[in-house]
């Protein structure tokens, strides 16, 4: 009988930085102050990015690193030799021979500090149940309805964020989990952090996204569609996002993986310049090429770009 024990599952937690402004669609047009919204939280009405949209820019650039392009979607086709291909492993497939279940599970990516102006120059407001929520240590004062609580040196009892002027609190001290304290992003922003209300916190995320308009060309002119101007809103540059990925590696025989995908053959191109060892070794690649490539649309306005500044496991369970 074998003794080693096997991991059931591994809970592994990603923190992203938001290079460009990100549009995640929620499809079709809306009434309102825009014309194409992104997509939120029903019950608190905060935008997200939902993990199916992660998954699926993890699944498409792993297959592109991996040279196997076709791979990304449903491989309903199937070329090279699926107990081998370490793209099905890990996200699965349908095909006319039959499914293969994925062995990760992608959670939604939600806000974790948002940047907005003030007087007393950017900050990026959170509050502390989601910082409780990542992993960070919270100490200081209460937060209210029309208080909020900082790491500022900023000497006045008030402070606005936007277009809201809320009275101003000291005393605030967060200690961020080891793997974020070091990173140069944190540095960047860990003495100007507000912690605000949960009941505020929507409402200041929504009234400072960002906005732009734009208008559709006609292909034959070159020049702009008449009727055609729109709207659309999105999550701001140097917004915080984090999210969960569960590895449910039942099978627990994963391929080994350190060449691309070549002549129909898995494992035996180019080196990958690095080794796949296990199914989130394929999702890390894979969303590495988000700070690169972008997720969701306006891709080519601009948008789209993120960078993970970090992951660590936050549990796992052995057999």
């Amino acid at each position: 009988m074998n003794s080693e024990k096997k991991k059931l599952y591994t809970h592994q937690r990603f923190v992203m930085f938001a290079l460009d402004p990100i549009h995640i669609g929620a499809g079709g047009y809306r009434l309102g102050r825009v014309d194409n919204s992104i997509v939120r939280e029903m019950g608190t009405n905060l935008p997200k990015i939902p993990g199916t949209s992660l998954a699926g820019a993890a699944r498409s650039y792993a297959s592109m690193r991996y040279g196997k392009p076709e791979a990304a979607g449903q491989h309903k086709r199937f070329i090279g030799e699926k107990e081998k291909c370490p793209i099905i492993y890990t996200f699965g497939t349908a095909t006319e021979t039959g499914g293969e279940a994925g062995k990760v599970s992608f959670g939604d990516a939600r806000i974790l500090f948002f940047p907005v102006p003030s007087v007393a120059g950017p900050v990026w407001v959170t509050t502390k149940e989601i910082l409780e929520e990542v992993g960070f240590t919270v100490n200081g004062g209460d937060v209210g309805e029309e208080t909020v609580l900082s790491n500022l040196s900023w000497s006045k009892e008030q402070i606005n964020l936007g277009w809201l002027s809320l009275n101003h609190n000291w005393g605030l001290t967060i200690s961020p989990p080891e793997e974020i304290k070091d990173k140069k992003g944190w540095k960047a922003i860990e003495n100007r952090i507000v912690l605000i209300s949960q009941k505020l916190f929507s409402e200041v995320v929504n009234s400072n996204l960002e906005v732009r308009t734009s208008v559709a060309i006609n292909p034959e002119t070159g020049a702009a569609e008449d009727g055609a101007l729109f709207t659309y809103e999105a999550l701001p540059r140097a917004t915080w996002l984090w999210h969960d990925i569960i590895e449910d590696d039942y099978k627990q025989s994963f391929p080994k993986t350190e060449n691309q995908f070549k002549d129909n053959k898995e494992n035996s191109g180019d080196a990958l310049g690095e080794i796949w060892e296990r199914p989130l070794d394929v999702v890390k690649a894979g969303l590495r090429l988000i700070e690169y490539l972008g997720i969701g649309g306006m891709g080519t306005r601009g948008f789209g770009r993120m960078k993970n500044i970090c992951d660590w496991e936050v549990g796992s369970n052995e057999s």
